[in-house]
């Protein structure tokens, strides 16, 4: 039987954040027919709106998706306001005392480390919330400069784009390289940026 996977949504949450992942563990779930089940979840069952005016419906919320196995927390502006949500803050750390795997994209390291999973770890974020993060004085380090960073059970990466990547390394882990490089492939993500080489 596959993994349960919950990636948490809420208002102005960044849209890559979470679809980049998603689609990663999507595409694993297609390629490998295990079971495996992969659900968006918001604080309640009803649509969030995203950052750049995405509206996405909720498979399920928190307080009807049960047990999870890895659990990603996207960023975005919205991580401001859900900082101080101490209704989510508590689901996140229950939540991780039997996830296998806790996991976050951009500023969704700072709801990890305020809710418990991430304190006093080594963590990244989008580079330009790097010393806000560090002025929380919340995890051990806040890295710069690495697309994603590992420490025990939980995994960080930093900006938007780098959920993919982070969300692929989890996938060789689950099960193995190989099968993550098939995904990748599957994808058809081979990232060369336009323009990154050119210069005048």
């Amino acid at each position: 039987m596959g993994l349960r996977t919950g990636i948490l949504i809420f208002d102005d949450a960044e849209e890559l954040d979470f679809v980049g992942p998603y689609e990663v563990f999507t595409m694993a779930r297609q390629l490998k027919a295990d079971g495996a089940e992969i659900l968006l979840i918001a604080e309640h069952q009803a649509p969030v709106t995203c950052a750049k005016g995405m509206r996405v419906l909720p498979h399920a919320s928190i307080a009807t998706c049960g047990k999870l196995d890895v659990l990603l927390i996207p960023g975005g502006q919205g991580t401001r306001r859900e900082v101080e949500n101490k209704a989510l803050l508590g689901w996140i750390a229950d939540v991780a005392k039997t996830a296998t795997w806790i996991t976050s994209v951009c500023t969704g390291s700072m709801l990890l480390t305020a809710a418990g999973p991430a304190k006093g770890k080594r963590v990244t974020t989008h580079w330009a919330f790097v010393e806000t993060l560090r002025g929380r004085k919340e995890a051990a380090e806040v890295l710069e400069q690495y697309r994603y960073v590992q420490d025990g059970n939980v995994v960080t990466s930093a900006g938007v784009s780098s959920g993919i990547d982070m969300a692929l390394w989890l996938v060789g882990q689950i099960h193995d390289v190989p099968f993550a490089r098939a995904v990748q492939r599957a994808m058809e993500y081979d990232p060369l940026p336009p323009y990154g080489g050119l210069t005048g």
